[in-house]
């Protein structure tokens, strides 16, 4: 199967929207995306490019992800780990079991290098420490 064949463009927008439907709703990390996002409809767009570059190779998506999270204050480990189970939540419904897989695991791939990021450019004297499989 080819990238292009691993999903719809369809099943990817229902992914992001409703992920982030429980993400702005969620009391632990809600309130950072909710002060940090001030136009949703353009960030839901934004990451269905994201994630249809990601899993499918649309390549509509570009950007830098890593400054913009980088210069959020008072992000920690149980916030990647929060959004990695809200993100399980989702792909756990998905029919498209494939398609759900491979959006898991790039999601912990995604969140392990965000979380690494963050912690180099916040603490640059101290070791990274690791997600804990979420």
């Amino acid at each position: 199967m080819s990238r292009s064949e691993l999903c719809t463009e369809a099943e990817i927008s229902t992914l992001v929207y409703t992920f982030y439907d429980k993400v702005r709703a969620d009391p632990l990390i809600g309130p950072v995306f909710n002060n940090a996002i001030h136009d949703w409809d353009t960030h839901l767009a934004i990451m269905v490019r994201f994630w249809s570059s990601v899993l499918i190779g649309s390549g509509t998506y570009s950007g830098a992800p890593m400054p913009k999270h980088v210069a959020l204050p008072g992000l920690d480990a149980d916030m990647f780990v929060r959004w990695l189970q809200l993100f399980h939540d989702i792909t756990e419904t998905l029919p498209n079991r494939l398609f759900a897989e491979r959006a898991e695991e790039a999601a912990h791939r995604i969140a392990r290098s965000l979380w690494f990021g963050y912690q180099m450019n916040n603490n640059p004297d101290s070791m990274p420490k690791d997600l804990h499989n979420g």
